[in-house]
């Protein structure tokens, strides 16, 4: 007599981009990894939530009549989803959302 495996049993789900049968948690994971967006700075290094990161041009932020130097450390952004925009906080300005191709990581 056979002993049951420990292993759950994993469904198979049909994936239509690929045309094969995969299991539900591959297909779930192959999902994931499509859905995530890569951020890049200026040099090419990867950004991720709360890394640090320094201006390498002198930026006008519209709205808050203010000039942001070349050289200026912004503290822990954080990814929108969009490949080249970071959210980040800075004091006297709210809301400002910076282009990745205006930053350095540190």
């Amino acid at each position: 007599m056979a002993e049951p495996d420990d292993d759950p049993v994993d469904d198979y789900v049909y994936d239509e981009d690929s045309g094969e049968w995969l299991p539900a948690s591959q297909l779930a994971a192959n999902q994931a990894a499509a859905n995530t967006v890569e951020v890049r700075d200026a040099v090419g290094n990867l950004l991720a939530d709360g890394d640090q990161v320094t201006l390498i041009k002198d930026l006008d932020v519209k709205g808050a009549g203010q000039t942001l130097k070349q050289g200026t450390l912004i503290k822990s952004i954080r990814l929108t989803g969009d490949a080249q925009e970071i959210d980040c906080r800075y004091p006297g300005i709210k809301g400002l959302v910076l282009r990745a191709e205006f930053v350095r990581k540190r």
